[in-house]
């Protein structure tokens, strides 16, 4: 059963524009690896897309309300910590947004338990946690909060001149993880190249990225808004990777042990309007090449509200927006890692097996 996040109306507020200087790029130092050779795909403007951080983070109590996904995905991707029975020394969270990942390691009581009602917090784990991210803004907006210092977990905040350029050394982690930030990248094989060589022998690295059918109800009502008023369609939603996709970019990345899993979550709101503003609000605006040239038209907006509702409305008046969100783990491979048998060595057939059952 799909998980359904209820989100509470209120009036849209238009955000402030905040036009900042980017970072200025540091010294240049040792990185873990050059992404791989070939041709690099710009779909993205980096630039765009730090200049909708910062202004999403201008905004503190709007951009905190908007969180609600950002939080919910990050609980769902520490979660899955509780499986692993280690101590991680030093851990990097890349693309650390708001620190929505430090905010879920610290959350009272992860794993309740009726014979145990109470249990620790995943940030038991971790001694430890450099949040990187290209956003100053974004990256200390809850600085002061006091997830910080509510466990022995030491936080420390990492400005990056780019996501895609990660500038620590090889082998200096114990595990990395990223939530929400991959399907920005344009070189994500390299990226992930990067990620594993910053981890140690045997070490893993957990995220998670939209994908898939992403938004497909307004991707497709936009579409057809604009076929009707203008006769064409222009690029208002960013390509996203697909879960099959994804496996094979880790190994190609030298990943090993993949897991590889998906989940739908789905928001209700009062109107498109709300759910734009929304993403606006999170910094997930589009940030495509070219986007200028595209701008949605007041008719078109009109048309795709009333399009949106027709096929997807839900009974009680409200619109529904799909997020997929695509879970991945894969590990360092060691010399000592555990391995699978070699092909045609199994002496059970899978298929009697499952029949018997």
């Amino acid at each position: 059963m799909r998980p359904n996040v209820c989100r509470a109306c209120r009036p849209p507020q238009p955000l402030k524009q905040l036009f900042l200087t980017p970072p200025s790029p540091s010294a240049r130092r040792s990185y873990a690896v050059n992404a791989p050779g070939g041709t690099i795909f710009q779909v993205f403007n980096r630039r765009t897309k730090w200049l909708q951080k910062e202004r999403s983070a201008f905004n503190v109590e709007q951009s905190r309300q908007a969180d609600y996904l950002k939080d919910e995905v990050a609980i769902r991707l520490c979660e899955r910590l509780l499986d692993v029975k280690r101590h991680f020394p030093r851990v990097l969270d890349l693309g650390a947004n708001s620190c929505n990942i430090a905010r879920a390691l610290t959350r009272p009581n992860p794993d309740p338990d009726p014979a145990n009602p109470t249990s620790p917090p995943i940030a038991d784990k971790i001694t430890e946690l450099i949040c990187a991210d290209s956003s100053g803004s974004l990256l200390y907006r809850d600085a002061d909060l006091p997830f910080n210092t509510s466990t022995p977990m030491k936080i420390t905040r990492h400005v990056l001149t780019d996501e895609e350029t990660v500038p620590f050394e090889a082998g200096s982690f114990d595990m990395v993880m990223s939530s929400l930030s991959l399907h920005w990248i344009n070189d994500l094989p390299g990226v992930l190249t990067q990620i594993n060589h910053l981890l140690k022998p045997d070490c893993p690295f957990i995220g998670a990225m939209l994908g898939g059918d992403t938004l497909f109800e307004l991707r497709t009502s936009l579409q057809l808004a604009e076929q009707e008023r203008k006769g064409g369609i222009s690029p208002h939603m960013s390509p996203l990777a697909d879960v099959r996709d994804v496996g094979g970019l880790l190994q190609r990345a030298g990943f090993k042990m993949l897991t590889v899993d998906i989940d739908d979550i789905i928001v209700d709101y009062p109107d498109t309007f709300a759910l734009m503003q929304d993403l606006q609000a999170m910094g997930e605006n589009n940030a495509i090449l070219g986007r200028e040239m595209g701008a949605i038209s007041r008719d078109v907006l009109l048309a795709n509200e009333a399009i949106y509702r027709e096929l997807h409305g839900n009974e009680d008046g409200s619109i529904p927006a799909t997020f997929r969100i695509i879970y991945m783990i894969g590990w360092r491979e060691s010399d000592d890692q555990a391995k699978p048998l070699p092909r045609g060595s199994g002496e059970i057939n899978l298929k009697d097996f499952l029949e018997q059952k």
